[in-house]
Formats: structure tokens, sequence, C-alpha cells
């Protein structure tokens, strides 16, 4: 392990527990907006995998509607944002959670976000690169595009990173993060979803 992701995780952990005090409030508000605005669970938790293809359950704040059909058809992904979910993502207060997964180890400020399960099946062994660090809230990938690039482009951003952590690389994430947190751009894709269903690599990258 590089002499660095030893002192990057124990900042992480000094930092998540200070952030969890100071964020509370925040948190304690947008449960009460979400109470409010919407029925359903206050968290959404879903499994995910980790460093090393390691599987835990990350949590969040709930961002969307429990209904997923209506009038027989499925509900896309806008169509089920709640408007306080939606202020709630444009802040990245839906993140916010997260710090628990931080202070138990699972996952750090900055690396490649955690994806679904059902993903590790379908990446290219280089693509499954990512999973040589742990998963972060923010990453290299968030501050290039997040859901407006293409899942390529996104596991190349990925890859990058794992080849390239470095306390200068990691204060740079966090600066462009506050940056694109302040204009609020990039969280959706103009097609007006968050991100498409990732099929797994091009048939001429698999020899399909």
């Amino acid at each position: 392990m590089k002499p660095y992701l030893i002192f990057k995780a124990i900042l992480d952990y000094l930092l998540a527990g200070l952030l969890f005090g100071l964020t509370a409030p925040v948190m304690l508000v947008a449960v009460l907006a979400l109470k409010l605005d919407s029925r359903g669970p206050i968290l959404f938790r879903q499994e995910r995998p980790g460093k090393d293809g390691k599987i835990f359950t990350i949590y969040k704040l709930r961002s969307m509607r429990v209904e997923t059909q209506q009038v027989g058809r499925p509900l896309s992904d806008m169509e089920r944002m709640t408007r306080v979910g939606a202020v709630l993502r444009k802040l990245s207060i839906d993140e916010l959670p997260q710090l628990i997964n931080i202070l138990r180890g699972e996952m750090s400020f900055i690396g490649p976000r955690p994806l679904l399960v059902k993903y590790l099946e379908r990446y290219t062994p280089e693509q499954m690169r990512r999973h040589e660090v742990k998963p972060g809230i923010t990453g290299w990938a968030q501050v290039n595009g997040r859901n407006a690039i293409s899942w390529e482009d996104k596991f190349r951003y990925d890859v990058w990173y794992v080849d390239h952590v470095s306390f200068w690389v990691d204060l740079k994430i966090c600066l462009l993060t506050l940056a694109k947190i302040a204009s609020v751009r990039g969280v959706n894709q103009s097609q007006g979803q968050t991100m498409d269903e990732f099929g797994g690599p091009p048939k001429e990258e698999t020899g399909i």
C-alpha cells in the first residue's frame, strides 16, 4: 500500500467525524423536509462493491418517490425525483450519510464512485481496476463531467485516479468538487435521466 493511502485513511476518519458533527443540523433539516415532501424511508440503502469488490451497504438521503410505476408504465428517475430530493442532489446534501461509510472504513472522501453490484461481471479487466482503491463520495470522474459523460470515459477517469492517487490530486479534486457544487452543473444528463444503466463494454472491446 502506498504510504499516502495510509495517511489518507487516517485523514478520512478524522474529517468524517468532524463533518458529521458540523453537518448534523443540515441533515436534520433535510430529514424534516423529506418527511413533509413525500412518504417513504428517509435513508436510501443499497449494496455496492467497495475496495477489491467487497460488498458493503451505502447510505444516502432518499431523493426519489417510492413509487416506480404510474398508470401501468415505469416512471423515469426524473419523474420519481421529489422537489426536496432535487435540491438535495444539486447541493450534494443527499451524500452526507456516506460519512457513516467513511467512519466504518468502507469509503473515502475521494475515489471512484461505488456503482451497482450487478456491474461487477460487466467490467473489462482494466475497468475492474477502479476497485483497487476505496470508493469515494467524489472523484476524478465526478469533477470531469459526472453523469454527463459516457461510461467508458467515466471508467477511464477512475483508472487514471487509481494510477495517480496523491495528496495533490486529491486536493485538486476537492477544490473542483466545491466549484461544481457552487455551479450546480453535471448532476443530470441533458436527456433528463440521472445516468443510463451500464450494459458492459462495446462489442468491439469484448471481441463478440
